[in-house]
């Protein structure tokens, strides 16, 4: 069964593929027949406002859009500096991300939807305000108020992500989060040594089966194309067929 409720999707940092991941749940959900929204917490690096010059980055909804299909997508602040959320908004002067308000939204976009997926920015515990607060608080605060939020982590490939998933998973034990499981954002089409055997050795951190792995450049590609890729790279309980002993 697809999971219902609100999903978080962290990372165990920047750049791992949280979008990519996003946009792949999103896409098998849909397809499901789910009514999927999509939060997005704090857009980092990208300028306010509708339209982008030339040279900007993509917004994260915007990727998610094209490539699942999904338009019911909420970007609750933007900052124009490629930093953490709590230190764009300082440099910017702009004001944080408001996680009452943002809590509030969450609650009431999971009343009328099936799965609202709430992606945030770099790892579990980046700051967003002066006061430290993290997208662990916010799942914490909804699963208090007895939502059912786990958190998918996505992880790299290779060196050096034993010890981050392994930090990421220890933060989120020590407050009680849920997991919904471990999937590597960007799988190289070469995989080396050190990639292969981290499949194993995060099986062993995680204490369960990958939940999925998605390929190297997935973000490029067509809508429909991009959704064979996500049915492939995720599990069952993510929508898709994704089983590493067979796959990998």
């Amino acid at each position: 069964m697809i999971h219902e409720g609100v999903l978080f999707v962290s990372g165990t940092g920047t750049g791992v593929g949280k979008t990519i991941v996003t946009a792949a749940v999103a896409a098998l959900a849909s397809a499901a027949g789910q009514r999927v929204a999509v939060v997005k917490l704090a857009q980092t690096g990208v300028q306010p406002g509708k339209h982008r010059g030339p040279g900007s980055d993509i917004p994260d909804l915007e990727t998610i859009t094209r490539l699942s299909g999904v338009t019911d997508v909420y970007e609750l602040a933007r900052f124009p500096d490629p930093l953490s959320p709590e230190a764009a908004a300082r440099v910017s002067g702009l004001p944080p991300v408001n996680f009452a308000a943002a809590a509030a939204k969450i609650e009431e976009l999971s009343t009328a939807r099936d799965l609202v997926l709430v992606e945030g920015a770099g790892g579990l515990l980046v700051r967003y305000d002066s006061e430290g607060k993290t997208i662990a608080d916010l799942a914490t605060v909804l699963n208090q108020q007895g939502l059912d939020a786990p958190t998918l982590i996505v992880t790299a490939a290779g060196l050096g992500t034993l010890n981050h998933t392994a930090l990421t998973l220890e933060a989120a034990a020590a407050r009680k989060l849920r997991t919904a499981g471990v999937v590597i954002g960007s799988w190289p089409r070469s995989p080396g040594l050190a990639e292969r055997e981290n499949l194993a050795d995060l099986v062993t951190l995680a204490k369960s089966p990958l939940a999925g792995l998605l390929p190297a450049g997935s973000g490029s590609l067509s809508a429909g194309e991009f959704g064979t890729v996500a049915r492939k790279g995720l599990t069952p309980a993510l929508g898709g067929t994704f089983c590493m002993q067979s796959d990998h």
